[in-house]
């Protein structure tokens, strides 16, 4: 890594870490982890919300939201991990792509690189001279062509494995909290809709923060979608249940 010396020329400082860092954006856990939950708080929130309001019994609304919760939790972990495999196999392709086009058309792939170094804001003759340097090594050149072409590192490839888990964890922990009156003894639809409002509004909360918003936008951002959601899903089910007693 290059290094710069500091204002009095004594010690090396490393870039970036002198005034921010990054966070990481690559797609692995947070985006999995954020999904999860939202899709956990609404889908369980108002599924419960439905088969309230067709007027079921508590025992067996709970096992409809248990079940839901898990059948949930398990169709999440398996989509991330089907997704990201999925994700990172077409990385994997493309590599090998442009590695044929590199030992097939050197030429032209140093030229391509040479535009996108001067659509950069090289000089044309700096541009040439970097491109010939960069293709005297060729596992270089290619990561950098990949780089520039799709907006990908290929060496940082999200962990399908990661983001099924967080994904699985999170749906999990978001499906039980409109769940949680019912599990402490209270057979009352109304706490369990409540609660699953509070946690629309601290999930909302949370992700704008990862996301520097303003969280009490963001979480009434969330609350208001997925009210829309229950809302709709109360109907229904009160409709089915109109139907069925009649």
């Amino acid at each position: 890594m290059t290094t710069a010396q500091d204002s009095d020329g004594s010690a090396p400082i490393v870039p970036h870490e002198v005034d921010h860092s990054h966070a990481d954006v690559s797609g692995g856990w947070l985006r999995a982890a954020t999904f999860g939950a939202m899709d956990g708080l609404v889908t369980n929130t108002s599924l419960i919300a439905g088969v309230g309001g067709a007027g079921v019994t508590t025992h067996t609304l709970v096992l409809s939201g248990v079940a839901g919760l898990v059948a949930g939790a398990f169709s999440m972990a398996l989509g991330e991990y089907t997704s990201v495999t999925t994700q990172n196999e077409q990385i994997d392709a493309e590599v090998v792509t442009e590695r044929a086009a590199f030992r097939k058309y050197p030429d032209a792939e140093e030229a391509e690189l040479v535009d996108m170094l001067t659509d950069m804001g090289m000089t044309r003759g700096t541009a040439t001279t970097a491109a010939r340097e960069i293709h005297t090594d060729a596992d270089r050149a290619v990561d950098l062509h990949i780089s520039r072409e799709l907006g990908i590192d290929p060496h940082e490839k999200p962990s399908p494995w990661v983001a099924a888990g967080s994904s699985f964890v999170l749906f999990s922990i978001g499906a039980i909290i409109p769940l949680i009156p019912f599990l402490l003894g209270f057979a009352s639809l109304a706490a369990g809709l409540a609660c699953g409002g509070v946690g629309l509004l601290a999930a909302g909360a949370v992700a704008a923060h990862f996301t520097a918003r303003s969280t009490v936008l963001g979480a009434l951002r969330q609350l208001i979608l997925g009210g829309l959601a229950v809302a709709a899903t109360y109907a229904v089910g009160s409709l089915i249940g109109v139907g069925l007693a009649g």
